[in-house]
């Protein structure tokens, strides 16, 4: 499964990618997605909203489940992803690129390093 090494990684199956800008965007992993099956709705917060890490943000729903998504840092809502809206099943064909769920003006960037990389998120994914 698609992983990209560049991205950071919550254990509630969240990425984090560091834009250049300072701000950062977020969505849910193809793990995730994978897990939800084909996501038929997604509920996205108010840009401007403030974000305290470990609190739910989202809301993305499949044929299966209703999940929530975690905030992986502190920080502001600066953009959404609208496109969304008419065609959530973005996320599962490209939850990497056209799938993202939201831009973030950290509160504290070093939280971003706190977050797993990789290589330590695909062992926790795969386990049991």
């Amino acid at each position: 499964m698609d992983t990209p090494a560049s991205l950071r990684y919550t254990d509630s199956h969240e990425w984090v990618r560091t834009d250049a800008d300072g701000c950062v965007t977020i969505g849910i992993t193809a793990h995730a997605q994978d897990q939800l099956g084909e996501l038929v709705y997604v509920e996205l917060p108010a840009v401007g909203r403030s974000l305290t890490r470990g609190d739910a943000f989202a809301v993305v729903e499949s044929t299966k489940a209703a999940s929530d998504v975690y905030a992986p840092i502190d920080g502001e809502v600066i953009e959404v992803n609208s496109a969304l809206a008419d065609t959530p099943q973005s996320v599962n064909s490209s939850p990497y690129e056209t799938g993202w769920l939201i831009r973030v003006r950290p509160a504290n960037s070093s939280q971003i390093d706190s977050l797993l990389a990789a290589e330590a998120y695909l062992d926790g994914a795969s386990a049991p």
